[in-house]
């Protein structure tokens, strides 16, 4: 047997904690909180968030106190700010961008016989908060006994609209059971961004997570207009500009007078009621925001106020009648069902809805790594679209697809100008971003992440794969790939055996970086140099005269095709023959292995409490690196070569990141270890409901939701793409007796069933279509299910 550097040693993870059932009960299509506790609302104010993609309300409390981090947040709008270096260098990043909280206007307050519903000291005799999956809307009610000896019933619904991106609507219900009683309702839009940063603690040191100091907003425009209020806004250095309308419907037979005003940093409308006992006091919010880079702040506010019209004039229930079935269709296309554990079902579901919550409306915007849900990463786009999302929009919305690679596209040009920066040819795309410039300032771990060149390619292939949209393939796609693979024929050299190779590199580990010849770096960029080869052809055999246009816009000579072909031949790919396995880069196996027994659970992430240069000398892994690459490329490594590389990298990986575990889950499972799978698939799916990394509070891990679906599918459904053909190897846990998916695959609907021993391919409609169940050939046809015999796995130890 091989020796193994890695025998003995474990990672002492951090313990998850788990929401308290009897506080929060399992339901299939819900999450509910039965009890208001100030302790988790860092944690629930991120896991009741509704988004649309576009626009986001955390899920604070309509009070507006006490919280955590109450932001509503628009993707894309954001602030720039300049990076300062202690020392200068060439080429490093010049200018910071963070996302920027919009005027908040949740906030909602209440008052009765003058006392505030205040949560923490209200006496509360109901309470119950919940977030549902199918209606895609935010509730909650309670029964509130006030100083006075009031009873008082309080029920509100939020929700943000799937049809309309740029509208979110709220209804606050009142009811005062056991009496008459003079009451305020107090609706309010506040500028939190330049109210203080409620989400930084002083002595707290996160590289995740930055503030900007100074003022943000600029207001140029407030006013009231009735029930009406209009803001508009310049943000200080950006340029960025917004436009925010506020409506109220108040809707009662009790006497009430209306009071309104607007500053430039708060505006409130406020319903003074003589409340009848037993009288329901109905108030409907409707808020609109508009953004831009250029149109002036007051053509925002009018556009605005057109969706505040349109708004009103639908009212609340055909709102939420709508938002129920655009749910209802997306369910339909992604719902993964599983039987024998219905808190995992509920789990998944979450996670499901998290990720159509954050790319629903994605237009003309990317994906920010935590969503619209909180500043975690201040907004910023990574490889996570790429890798983590669109392997499940592919499959459940393919428009959503295509709306991130036009995006990344869009950011052809900054990419050119910083691959020549870099003195490169071609383009590289920025490691971190919002506007397409590069916003990393640690370039060890950010720049020299070349990898994403070859991720945007990769992406770019499996939708292509799946959906068969040529069009794209030959429009915007071609010139992506041309322009990658000339960074990696520019980027990499020939040794005296005419090897290609990649030097000064970082692969997707952060904890090991400006390496040469990182094993996933070079396998992707090979790739990528395929790709763009075989592409080519086709759009010259397929559309000549397209060709001919392309080759002189990009001024594309045939001898850089051929040069591509060979770097991809000529690719060096690490190989340690004595252990079977692939190094992670060329001198990855030379460090010392870390010494994971004496080190305890609280020291994680390690990036906390080490100093770099401590990470860097040892072996040991935050994201999945070689994992990755037995993943994305699994067909380009024999299974016991997959087993041997596993049994080495899955002891090193901290899963500091939570981009690990489902890929460690899916690889898991390809091997055959089911317990390991398991445990990996546990730390994806409670990433945030149960805090897993101790971040929950900073947003939703989005690229993990996508995870989830990827270790359900990829891993226990066993499915792999590799070139569009699609072939099962399932391996369904012991403990679920049924697991199930749909999927859309080149317009073809088609649902994938799991149960012990065996697997059912249904067809719904499309033209007929081949998969291959562990190597057999199974023609589906539109109506006829096929069930297919399926014992142990191939790949069980």
């Amino acid at each position: 047997m091989l020796e193994n550097r890695c025998e003995g040693t474990a990672v002492q993870r951090r313990e998850p904690v788990p929401l308290p059932r009897h506080d929060y009960p399992v339901e299939p299509w819900r999450l509910i909180e039965r009890r208001f506790n100030e302790q988790f609302l860092p944690r629930s104010e991120t896991l009741f968030t509704v988004a649309n993609g576009h626009l986001g309300l955390r899920g604070s409390h309509d009070e507006g106190r006490p919280a955590h981090e109450q932001s509503t947040l628009i993707a894309g709008f954001h602030e720039t700010w300049p990076i300062v270096h202690a020392e200068e260098a060439y080429g490093l990043a010049k200018t910071g961008q963070t996302i920027v909280d919009v005027p908040d206007a949740k906030i909602i307050k209440l008052y009765v016989d003058d006392e505030p519903l205040f949560l923490p000291t209200a006496h509360l005799s109901q309470y119950e908060r919940v977030l549902d999956f199918r209606a895609g809307m935010l509730e909650r009610s309670l029964l509130w006994k006030t100083q006075s000896g009031k009873k008082v019933e309080v029920r509100s619904r939020r929700l943000v609209s799937m049809r309309y991106r740029h509208l979110a609507v709220l209804q606050f219900e009142v009811r005062v059971l056991n009496g008459d009683a003079p009451i305020v309702i107090s609706s309010q839009v506040v500028n939190r961004e330049d109210a203080g940063a409620p989400d930084e603690r002083p002595g707290e040191f996160d590289p995740r997570v930055r503030r900007i100091a100074s003022r943000v907003l600029e207001c140029v425009d407030h006013r009231v207009d009735g029930e009406r209020i209009l803001l508009g806004y310049r943000t200080a250095t950006s340029g960025m500009t917004l436009g925010c309308g506020v409506d109220h419907v108040m809707e009662t037979d009790c006497p009430y007078e209306v009071t309104g005003e607007a500053t430039k940093d708060v505006g409130k409308i406020a319903y003074i009621i003589e409340a009848v006992s037993g009288s329901t006091i109905r108030l409907t919010k409707y808020v609109a925001y508009h953004t831009s880079r250029s149109v002036p702040p007051r053509e925002l506010i009018d556009r605005a106020d057109r969706v505040l019209r349109r708004a009103v004039s639908s009212g609340f229930d055909t709102i939420a009648s709508q938002q129920r079935e655009l749910l209802d269709d997306f369910w339909a296309r992604s719902d993964v069902e599983i039987a024998g554990d219905d808190f995992v079902q509920q789990a998944v579901r979450w996670n499901l809805f998290q990720l159509f919550q954050a790319s629903a409306r994605a237009e003309g915007s990317g994906i920010p790594s935590k969503g619209l849900s909180g500043h975690g990463y201040e907004g910023h786009y990574f490889w996570d679209i790429e890798i983590f999302i669109l392997p499940f929009l592919c499959y459940v919305e393919p428009r959503i697809a295509e709306n991130l690679l036009r995006f990344r596209h869009s950011m052809l040009g900054k990419a050119r100008e910083r691959a020549a920066e870099l003195n490169q040819a071609g383009a590289l795309f920025p490691w971190r971003t919002i506007n397409g410039e590069e916003a990393s300032a640690y370039y060890q771990a950010g720049t020299a992440q070349y990898h994403l060149d070859a991720d945007i390619a990769y992406a770019l292939k499996r939708y292509v794969d799946v959906t068969g949209d040529r069009a794209l393939l030959y429009g915007i796609g071609v010139e992506l790939l041309v322009e990658t693979a000339r960074l990696w024929v520019d980027l990499g050299f020939y040794d005296e055996d005419g090897k290609f190779h990649l030097f000064t590199v970082t692969g997707p580990d952060e904890y090991t970086t400006v390496v040469n010849d990182n094993a996933y770096t070079n396998l992707m960029a090979r790739l990528n140099l395929n790709y763009a080869v075989s592409s080519l052809i086709s759009l010259r055999n397929d559309d000549p005269e397209r060709y001919t246009v392309l080759c002189e816009d990009l001024g594309l000579r045939s001898t850089e095709i051929e040069d591509w072909m060979r770097a991809a031949r000529a690719m060096h790919v690490p190989y340690d023959e004595r252990r079977g396995i692939n190094p992670q880069d060329a001198q990855f196996l030379n460090r010392e292995v870390w010494d994971f027994d004496t080190t305890p659970p609280e020291k994680y992430p390690l990036l906390l409490h080490y100093h770099p240069l401590v990470i860097y000398r040892h072996q040991v892994i935050k994201q999945a690196d070689v994992v990755l690459a037995m993943f994305l490329l699994g067909n380009e490594f024999p299974l016991n070569q997959k087993h041997r590389n596993f049994d080495y990298y899955d002891p090193l990986t901290t899963s500091d990141s939570s981009l690990s575990p489902p890929v460690h889950s899916i690889v898991a499972a390809e091997v055959g270890d089911e317990k390991r799978a398991m445990e990996h698939f546990r730390l994806a799916l409670l990433m945030d409901l149960a805090d897993v990394a101790g971040n929950s509070s900073h947003g939703v891990h989005i690229a993990s939701t996508g995870g989830v679906w990827m270790a359900l599918v990829y891993g226990f459904g066993g499915m792999r793409d590799f070139d569009g053909e699609l072939s099962f190897d399932p391996l369904l846990p012991s403990a679920w007796s049924r697991l199930s998916f749909p999927l859309t695959v080149r317009g073809r609907r088609m649902k994938v069933e799991l149960t012990p021993g065996c697997i059912t391919l249904l067809l719904h409609s499309g033209e007929p279509i081949a998969v291959t169940v562990r190597g057999e050939r199974i023609d589906l046809c539109a109506g006829e299910p096929v069930d297919v015999v399926v014992g142990q796995r191939n790949g069980a130890t």
